[in-house]
């Protein structure tokens, strides 16, 4: 089977969608180096230092249950929209915050931009882009939050060598934000809206019009696959996510989620530059590994992207989960041990390399495509609000661990790694190439001869 050409137009939405990604990464990233600058100006305890960091993750929360809301209403794009002013007002607002509670504030407020595009812009993405290539595209949201992430690590590095006094260093961190968060905002007016969401709101012209413009080779037989989709859409108009028949699916994606926190990614990234400095490299040399780091989780996120449609999202978090193990158990040694430092970095590399290849790559795609049409909006809400919860609470306590004992989160996620094998092994499915509206029938949840029936 010829894979389907994606159209430059697609390629541009994808983009442009992927600019949240951006955000995304920028603002859960950059306060990694901030942490201690932080710690020092308002005196924070292990407990502070971690509802500090968490912040964003708390306003993440009210950002995903917001967004699937939001996305029937007004539309994917316009959502979109809401997030990029989100992550202005808090860029703006923790630069120019006056004490540690509206600094929690404001880094709330950008959480809501993280949390609601964590959402939108995987759905998104989703739904303009054809089956047997969905998973590169929505895997170029992680590209762009990994390429985020890279981008506050350097905006980091370049601040911390300006000599500025410690509140203006860590503010001006901050405030760089606004200035992508400004220019997202301006890109989605270029982008069309989602054709699924245009059909759902009765406007099959301006969709099929849209379907034209995104390359679909065959306009009219999409077109009417999601209108005959979302007809039966409508028939289980208050269909609910909550009941017997989607219990597998809520499983896997609350599944997704928590093993993807549980591999520590929240806490390494989040607080790396203390996590090298406890080992005993200073402020600058920390910096700097830092941005290696990220450089190595954007070159593997990149390698994701051209093999997660060949190798399958399931194999994909099986390497994962093998190479993620051993790694965070050697981490683990050289805190407990107190020796072998100039491993770490060596360490953190193959890390972030596994992580980025398995985890963090299939995260966005498998959460976008294990449900069916009908309730899709609620259970990637759901799902990401599984993982969102988690990611919460690693943040908030890694540094509370660490306190008792750097070695200890690094064994608690290196023990989760090998549980995911099993579970992966042994209960996921594969939804590479399914089409999403097929996927009912790939988790088994509908018979094919029931679809048919229901289609004609």
């Amino acid at each position: 089977m010829t894979a389907t050409k994606i159209s430059s137009m697609v390629w541009r939405c994808a983009a442009i969608a992927g600019l949240g990604g951006i955000l995304f990464g920028f603002d859960v990233s950059v306060i990694a180096g901030t942490n201690e600058l932080m710690k020092t100006e308002f005196s924070l305890s292990p407990d502070q230092l971690g509802l500090t960091v968490s912040s964003a993750f708390w306003g993440s929360l009210t950002g995903i249950l917001l967004a699937g809301m939001l996305s029937n209403r007004i539309g994917r794009r316009e959502s979109l929209k809401l997030a990029a002013t989100f992550f202005f007002v808090s860029a703006v607002g923790c630069g120019f915050s006056w004490d540690w509670y509206s600094l929690m504030f404001f880094r709330a407020l950008g959480g809501i931009g993280v949390g609601a595009s964590a959402v939108l812009g995987p759905m998104y993405i989703a739904e303009i882009s054809p089956s047997d290539r969905r998973g590169r595209l929505v895997c170029f949201f992680q590209f762009s939050i990994v390429l985020g992430i890279l981008v506050a690590l350097l905006s980091n590095a370049i601040i911390g060598r300006l000599g500025l006094s410690l509140p203006v260093e860590w503010r001006l961190k901050f405030a760089c934000e606004a200035l992508p968060a400004i220019a997202f905002f301006f890109a989605l007016f270029s982008i069309p809206r989602s054709p699924r969401w245009l059909v759902s709101k009765q406007q099959s012209d301006e969709a099929r019009q849209i379907l034209t413009q995104l390359g679909e080779p065959n306009v009219d037989q999409e077109l009417n696959d999601i209108i005959r989709s979302i007809d039966i859409e409508h028939g289980y108009a208050r269909e609910r996510l909550f009941q017997p028949k989607y219990f597998k699916l809520l499983i896997l994606a609350f599944m997704v989620g928590l093993f993807n926190n549980l591999a520590g990614i929240n806490g390494v990234l989040y607080y790396l530059n203390s996590i090298f400095e406890a080992a005993g490299f200073s402020k600058a040399s920390s910096d700097v590994q830092s941005v290696i780091i990220g450089f190595t989780n954007l070159l593997f996120t990149v390698l994701a992207m051209l093999v997660i449609d060949k190798l399958g999202r399931k194999r994909l978090l099986l390497i994962g989960s093998l190479g993620l193990a051993p790694i965070l158990f050697g981490i683990a040694a050289i805190y407990y041990f107190n020796s072998r430092q100039n491993l770490l970095l060596f360490l953190l590399i193959g890390y972030i390399a596994f992580f980025a290849f398995s985890q963090g790559a299939v995260i966005w795609v498998y959460l976008s495509e294990i449900f069916p049409n009908k309730v899709r909006n609620k259970g990637l809400a759901m799902g990401s609000f599984c993982a969102w919860t988690m990611g919460t609470l690693v943040t908030w306590l890694f540094p509370i661990l660490t306190d008792i004992s750097s070695a200890l989160p690094f064994v608690i996620f290196g023990i989760s790694m090998l549980i995911q094998f099993l579970v992966v092994a042994l209960f996921f499915p594969e939804t590479t190439g399914v089409a999403l509206e097929d996927m009912e029938e790939a988790m088994g949840i509908r018979s094919p001869e029931l679809r048919r029936r229901e289609m004609q």
